[in-house]
C-alpha cells in the first residue's frame, strides 16, 4: 500500500493491490488500485519522474496520472526480444472516466511494449496502448464560435491512442557515472456521444465527436555522478469537433497550447534529490507564463527496483 499526501493536507490511497509472485510462464495477475500500465510514464511513480510535473496530454487527457480499481494481466513472451502484453478491466473512477456505474467495468487499457538491447552500451523500449472509457455526464469546457468559454457535459465513448519510445545510454551499461535519455509520447483522443450545453434541455442532446492529440519529447543527461539536466518540450493540438455532423469550435478553441522546462537536479545518495526546474508555459493565450520549481525528494525504508 502507499499512501499520498495532498496539497490540503489530505492523506489518500494511492495504490493498494495485491500480485501473484508463482504462476510462472511469464504471466502476473495483480488486482486492488493501481496505476496503469498504459505508455510510458503513467506506471512510474512520481518520485522517479525526470521533472517536477506531468507533461500537457498527461494532464489534459489523463488528470496528471491514471490510476484505478481494477484487474490487470500481463504476460512477457519468451522470446529474445522483450515483449510485453498488457490488459486490464478497472471501474473508470478517473479521468478520462466520469467515476464507476455500479458494480460494472467502465474503463479497459490493453497495450504491447518490445524492447532490447543494442551492443553493450544502448537499450529502447516502444510502445501502443488503448485506454478506453465510458463517461457519463463529464464535464465538458470549450470555446464557442465568438471565443467565449462554455460549460457542457458529454456522455458517451472516450478512447485514447498512446505511442511511447525511449532510448538509453550508458558506457557498457553501467549508468553510475554518465548517461543519457531520450523519452516521448504521443498521446490521441477520441470522444464520441452526445453533448449537453449548460442551460439547455438534458432531453434533447446533440451527436458529438471530437479529436485531440499531444506529445512530449525530452532527454536527461547525467554528465557526472549525482548530477543530471534536461530539456523537455511539449505541445497540445487544439484538435477539431463536431456537434451533429457540423463543425464546431474545438475544445480548446483555435490555440495550441507549449510549455518547454529545463532543469538541473543533484541526489546526494540514492534516497535523496534536489532540483531546479524552469519552465515557459505557454497553455493559454496571452503573455507566456514563467514558472520555477523547487524540489526534494527524499525516500524512507526499502522500496522495490525502478522500471526500465
Amino acid at each position: 500500500m502507499r499512501l499520498a499526501i495532498g496539497a490540503d493536507d489530505t492523506v489518500a490511497v494511492e495504490e493498494a493491490f495485491i500480485q501473484t509472485t508463482g504462476l510462472g510462464n511469464g504471466l502476473t495477475v495483480k488486482a486492488g488500485r493501481f496505476f496503469s500500465g498504459i505508455g510510458y510514464l503513467n506506471e512510474l511513480h512520481r518520485h522517479t519522474w525526470d521533472f517536477v510535473d506531468a507533461p500537457l496530454a498527461y494532464q489534459a487527457f489523463l488528470g496528471s496520472q491514471y490510476g484505478d480499481d481494477g484487474v490487470q494481466l500481463k504476460w512477457i513472451a519468451p522470446t529474445d526480444t522483450f515483449a510485453e502484453f498488457g490488459f486490464e478491466v478497472a471501474r473508470g473512477r478517473g479521468t478520462p472516466g466520469s467515476g464507476p456505474r455500479g458494480n460494472g467495468a467502465g474503463a479497459t487499457a490493453a497495450y504491447l511494449h518490445l524492447g532490447g538491447d543494442v551492443g553493450d552500451s544502448h537499450s529502447w523500449r516502444a510502445g501502443v496502448s488503448l485506454l478506453q472509457a465510458s463517461p457519463r455526464g463529464q464535464q465538458a469546457v470549450g470555446t464557442d464560435a465568438e471565443g467565449r468559454e462554455t460549460d457542457s457535459t458529454f456522455s458517451g465513448r472516450q478512447r485514447l491512442w498512446i505511442g511511447d519510445f525511449v532510448w538509453k545510454w550508458a558506457p557498457n551499461g553501467n549508468p553510475a557515472r554518465v548517461n543519457f535519455k531520450l523519452q516521448g509520447e504521443i498521446v490521441r483522443r477520441q470522444q464520441t456521444g452526445e453533448l449537453v450545453a449548460a442551460g439547455s434541455d438534458a432531453d434533447a442532446p446533440a451527436g458529438y465527436r471530437a479529436s485531440q492529440w499531444g506529445g512530449y519529447l525530452q532527454a536527461v543527461w547525467q554528465f557526472m555522478p549525482r548530477w543530471r539536466v534536461g530539456l523537455r518540450t511539449e505541445r497540445l493540438d487544439p484538435g477539431r469537433a463536431w456537434s451533429d455532423g457540423v463543425a464546431i469550435a474545438a475544445p480548446g478553441g483555435d490555440y495550441a497550447p507549449t510549455r518547454n522546462n529545463l532543469m538541473v537536479d543533484f541526489s546526494p545518495s540514492e534516497y535523496s534529490r534536489f532540483r531546479v526546474q524552469l519552465a515557459r508555459d505557454n497553455a493559454r493565450a496571452g503573455a507566456p507564463d514563467h514558472q520555477l520549481f523547487l524540489q526534494y525528494q527524499t525516500s524512507l525504508g526499502a522500496h522495490g527496483a525502478h522500471r526500465f
